[in-house]
């Protein structure tokens, strides 16, 4: 992939980090609110996704890079935790649940068993997109219980991110550009509530 020069200073990427961090906490405290509903196989599978990637970066002797990494998993558990406070939170699993699940499931089994990099990356990648189906679904059902500004800044500091990097490579940019794109789309459907008045401008066409 071709080079950047980095358009941020690479120190921005401490902004990043305060960003993700006041969104997580946002999201976490919503959780326990009961005013967010988090859906936990979403973040479940993210959870475990997470752990798994930093277990794997500890054995390989990635260094301090790796507590990103280990945010990644322990996150997504605090939010589970917190879902077992909320006695709305979904749980209730159907089949496109389980679907995301299995699909998710196997492109971790792919991502821990292959020896070429970027197909690793790819499959991590891949599973942990498929695993946000259900909260992308969920959104678009009832938006009111989600928060929109966890998943904007998560979009806003996955963009620094990138912005800092050197050089656009797929090991460096892959995961966040993904992250960056699903969670701006996320925010887009939040905050227009697309889905309940698209569904509201069928019934009243019918």
């Amino acid at each position: 992939m071709g080079q950047t020069g980095g358009v941020l200073d690479p120190r921005f990427v401490f902004l990043a980090i305060a960003l993700s961090v006041w969104g997580s906490w946002s999201y976490i405290r919503d959780t326990l609110r009961g005013t967010t509903v988090p859906h936990r196989v979403t973040w479940g599978l993210w959870g475990l996704e997470g752990l798994l990637a930093f277990a794997v970066e500890i054995q390989q002797g990635v260094g301090l890079t790796s507590a990103m990494t280990l945010a990644l998993g322990l996150v997504p558990c605090l939010v589970f935790a917190a879902s077992l406070t909320n006695p709305v939170a979904t749980w209730k699993i159907d089949a496109l649940d389980i679907v995301c699940g299995v699909i998710s499931l196997t492109g971790l089994v792919v991502w821990a068993s292959v020896h070429e990099a970027t197909l690793a990356l790819v499959s991590f990648t891949a599973a942990d997109a498929v695993a946000g189906l259900p909260t992308f679904r969920k959104s678009w059902r009832d938006p009111s219980s989600e928060t929109p500004r966890a998943f904007a800044l998560g979009a806003l500091n996955t963009l620094i991110t990138v912005l800092t990097l050197k050089h656009l490579t797929t090991a460096g940019a892959l995961f966040p550009g993904m992250i960056c794109v699903s969670d701006t789309i996320l925010t887009a459907v939040l905050v227009t509530r697309i889905g309940p008045r698209w569904r509201g401008e069928l019934r009243g066409a019918s």
